[in-house]
């Protein structure tokens, strides 16, 4: 993710031993200090190791009872990398992971809708912060919000009606590192004195690991990640990280479950991509890929209990930083507008990339009129949505010269604006 020669990556997160205890060499030949592993054999064992052996949501939504989880507090994470350009040149028809130009949701809507609908149930408030990362405002520091002030969404409904008006805007960038949405989610959680919540992150690779870093050595967004995670485990928080596009994902089936020195497995990993490409029906596919996302969830919530972390708000002095978010990177999102050829929710109802019904009439209309130039979303203003594109600013972002005459900050990246060239 993001520059795409950090693709060249062997190890997110190291292996520190397997499920019997004995020592398993990460590939990358990282060796645990002795410390990592006497802390992990010292820890309590939990009576509940994982899900496995659920077979239906049916039966998890009622282990989630049992365990005595009546409501979920839900927290989205959203990966705007560069890579995004290109993960999807095998499961998304070599678009852009991100596209909205096409009649199939893109698998980024498919995964908030599917997770969505399920954990309806367990959400008696519909408030859902959600956050975008890895973009040029972000890089591998930041979060942004998806609405100014930090204020959630209500609802998927709305999660993705604002993912929808935040795509367009949005720079891809990099390097990819989740410590900056998995800190943010720690924050969320503390300042709600430890309700129980599950942050879903859904992104297109793994954590960025530089060509330029030795064998045996963590890269910075490694290191930072591994600390997130160790760190939320301190708190009643859920970690759930879908892997939409190409991958590579073969560090992350093995670091899933052995990230080390942490209170409780907080972490679980899901492959959207191979699930949703199986030979079997969309309704099938669908319930898998929700059964795999949340069947680590009792056992998890049960662990929380135990540890005596739910109502709990902790000082958080001396830990690891926890920045406030960032603005969307548009000026403003109306709620009440939208481009003439964005999806309705009869479309996405109807439409999905990895099998599904035949696209509706209007979708298809809308597509059709996408692939006109005279109304390619890529050449209209970001701030006003009416005119074309014909000012270049200094840091290399592009909007109106109407919209750009008074301005002092880049509406895109915040940087001050020292140069406007005229493109016509």
């Amino acid at each position: 993710m993001g520059a795409k020669s950090s693709k060249n990556i062997h190890c997110h997160v190291h292996i520190y031993g397997d499920h019997r205890n004995q020592p398993l060499r990460c590939s990358c030949g990282y060796s645990p200090p002795p410390s990592t592993n006497s802390a992990r054999s010292s820890r309590p064992p939990n009576p509940i190791i994982n899900g496995d052996d659920f077979e239906s949501l049916e039966q998890v939504s009622e282990a989630l009872e049992k365990a005595g989880l009546e409501s979920s507090n839900l927290i989205v994470g959203i990966d705007f990398t560069r890579s995004n350009e290109w993960t999807g040149k095998k499961s998304f028809m070599g678009r852009n992971l991100h596209d909205l130009d096409g009649a199939c949701l893109n698998p980024y809507e498919q995964a908030i809708s599917i997770i969505g609908k399920t954990l309806e149930k367990f959400d008696d408030d519909n408030i859902i912060p959600c956050y975008g990362f890895g973009d040029v405002t972000t890089g591998d520091r930041d979060v942004f919000s998806f609405h100014p002030g930090d204020t959630p969404c209500h609802g998927f409904e709305e999660v993705l009606h604002c993912y929808r008006e935040t795509v367009p805007h949005v720079n891809l960038a990099g390097p990819t590192s989740f410590a900056p949405i998995i800190r943010n989610a720690i924050r969320i959680v503390n300042d709600s004195y430890g309700q129980y919540h599950i942050l879903l992150i859904i992104a297109d690779g793994q954590v960025t690991r530089s060509v330029d870093t030795c064998q045996g050595h963590l890269s910075p967004q490694e290191q930072s990640t591994i600390e997130a995670i160790v760190e939320a485990s301190k708190y009643p928080l859920s970690i759930i990280l879908v892997g939409v596009g190409d991958g590579p994902w073969d560090q992350m089936y093995q670091c899933d479950d052995q990230i080390p020195a942490r209170d409780f497995d907080n972490f679980q990993f899901v492959n959207f991509t191979d699930i949703m490409s199986k030979g079997t029906p969309p309704s099938k596919k669908k319930t898998e890929f929700a059964l795999q996302c949340l069947m680590e969830i009792p056992p998890q919530y049960k662990a929380t209990m135990r540890l005596q972390l739910l109502g709990q708000k902790r000082n958080t002095q001396g830990h690891l930083p926890f920045p406030l978010p960032r603005p969307p990177p548009i000026t403003y999102i109306s709620r009440n507008h939208f481009p003439n050829f964005r999806r309705t929710e009869s479309d996405i109802s109807s439409t999905s990339f990895y099998g599904s019904s035949s696209p509706s009439h209007s979708a298809l209309l809308r597509s059709s009129s996408v692939s006109s130039p005279s109304l390619s979303f890529n050449r209209i203003c970001s701030q006003c949505y009416i005119n074309e594109k014909d000012l270049a600013l200094g840091c290399g972002h592009q909007i109106c010269s109407v919209c750009g005459e008074d301005l002092i900050l880049c509406p895109i990246c915040q940087t001050h604006i020292t140069t406007r060239i005229r493109l016509r």
